[in-house]
């Protein structure tokens, strides 16, 4: 029996069916986005694919958003959409 960690904390490497989910797409669509280079491309564990949580997030920030990207107005002290 193992014992539960004490520590919450959510997982930095994620196979390839929790990546699409992490960022909110299915499986098909996310390898087409690895593929073009919208996500990054995994880390091996030996045979195992495994994407790295934080370059997740930011491949995702760095995704065109229908306004305009939020971070770069808030940095750049614009407030509204170009």
């Amino acid at each position: 029996m193992s014992k539960a960690d004490p520590i919450a904390y959510p997982p930095r490497g994620l196979n390839r069916d929790e990546a699409a989910r992490y960022i909110g797409v299915g499986p098909t669509l996310f390898d087409e986005m690895v593929k073009d280079g919208r996500m990054p491309k995994p880390k091996r564990a030996n045979s195992r694919a495994v994407w790295d949580r934080i370059a997740l997030d930011a491949a995702f920030t760095d995704l065109p958003d229908d306004g305009g990207n939020v971070l770069d107005r808030l940095l750049s002290g614009r407030t509204r959409a170009a």
